[in-house]
């Protein structure tokens, strides 16, 4: 059960909060903790002040914590799988991090959101990633196993960093990134920067060339379906105004020059739905796929 705690939902806490009789916050701050200690030092528990298997077992509510710290489902009816970047990884803040900004990103690698959150927990680049990771199909295979799954990699209220340098160290700081599992721009020859040829049902032929490529690996309707619930989900969540930013610009100047880069993005001027390629130049993330630009349309 290592890790546990910091997996726990803020409805399980809320739980543990009710039973010890506190103010449910929903947070393990310190009168929470100090609670907890007292409540295992007077079980004959080891008083570490966490919210372990056995400290929920004794407080009768072991059944939903552990379900709802494994998985859980948005009220849009997105299932969502925590699978947590180890602890040092990511920020936990004291005080739940408000976001104005959502990001899409994607990750120029395989299909397995598991593995892209294993991968930024091994590399060496410190606490880089995004919240969630959207799975996607092999691009060799067409295997669908991960097709539209979503991975949450920290919990909620905490923070990575996944924007890079821009000129608004505030945005960095209040904004919550979506990662979807693609291989991004292709060769003229259908084939990932790594020189492995997609298979022709994946690929994207733009009408005309963004950020300097036409052909692009595309991203599937299971992932463009699981985005549209969790772009609504996390705007909901944190009040993220949807009407600001990437949907204003399609509408207003078309999908190519909306995916572009945008200079009072870049500034922090631009609080609502955002793609990493809108605040850095050097980013092609996310492209203009023509199901993607359709789905957005949607959401407002």
């Amino acid at each position: 059960m290592k890790n546990l705690m910091i997996q726990l939902s803020k409805k399980v806490i809320q739980d543990a909060q009710e039973v010890l009789k506190l103010n449910k916050t929903g947070v393990l701050d310190n009168p929470t903790k100090e609670t907890i200690v007292k409540f295992q030092m007077d079980n004959n528990l080891l008083a570490s002040g966490e919210l372990n298997k056995t400290t929920l077992e004794a407080l009768g509510i072991l059944d939903t914590s552990i379900k709802e710290s494994i998985h859980y489902r948005t009220e849009n009816g997105l299932a969502i799988t925590r699978h947590y970047l180890p602890e040092g990884e990511y920020l936990e803040n004291e005080s739940p991090i408000l976001n104005d900004y959502l990001f899409i990103h994607h990750s120029e690698s395989w299909n397995n959101p598991f593995k892209v959150i294993d991968y930024w927990g091994k590399d060496k680049r410190g606490r880089v990633g995004t919240e969630f990771v959207i799975g996607g199909q092999n691009i060799k295979t067409g295997d669908t196993t991960y097709d539209g799954q979503v991975a949450q990699a920290f919990p909620e209220g905490a923070q990575a960093f996944h924007l890079g340098a821009t000129g608004s160290y505030y945005m960095n700081r209040h904004s919550v990134g979506i990662e979807l599992c693609t291989f991004g721009h292709l060769t003229q020859h259908e084939r990932t920067y790594t020189g492995l040829k997609a298979s022709l049902e994946q690929i994207c032929y733009l009408e005309q060339s963004f950020k300097n490529f036409i052909v692009w690996h595309k991203y599937s309707d299971e992932q463009l379906k699981s985005l549209k619930k969790l772009i609504i989900h996390v705007s909901n969540r944190d009040n993220i105004d949807l009407d600001e930013g990437l949907i204003k610009w399609i509408k207003k100047e078309g999908p190519f020059k909306a995916f572009d880069f945008h200079l009072e993005a870049y500034e922090g001027k631009v609080k609502g739905l955002l793609t990493h390629g809108n605040v850095r130049k050097s980013k092609s993330d996310c492209f203009p796929q023509p199901e993607l630009v359709d789905m957005l349309l949607t959401l407002i």
